[in-house]
């Protein structure tokens, strides 16, 4: 068995895909590659995410340790941006070659 944040898993892939598993997790991840992104900006890349959906996966993300919440409230209005941890950095070759089959699929196998 494989343990972390309290839950458990059988292998370590169910871990991993425990972690960025689902719909809009590595969407998310993929979108972050590139840096820091507002909530709003996300839901621009993300148009057909619901509000609600797409706050729970940001909030389980950020429960995990793989993304980061940074609030900003010098002056209005409240700003909130998303980024990578250290942690999450290190599912980029993941989602890299996650992202690099989806196209070999599209381009090869319509």
């Amino acid at each position: 068995m494989y343990k972390f944040k309290g839950r458990e898993y059988p292998c370590c892939t169910s871990l991993t895909m425990g972690i960025i598993g689902g719909k809009w997790k590595t969407v998310i991840l993929f979108h972050l590659l590139s840096g820091k992104l507002r909530y709003n900006e996300l839901r621009k890349e993300m148009p057909t995410v619901t509000e609600r959906t797409l706050s729970l996966q940001l909030k389980t993300l950020e429960e995990d340790g793989i993304i980061k919440r940074e609030v900003f409230t010098s002056k209005p209005p409240l700003k909130v941006e998303y980024s990578l941890t250290d942690f999450g950095k290190s599912l980029i070759p993941l989602v890299k070659s996650i992202a690099d089959w989806g196209n070999l699929v599209v381009e090869k196998y319509p």
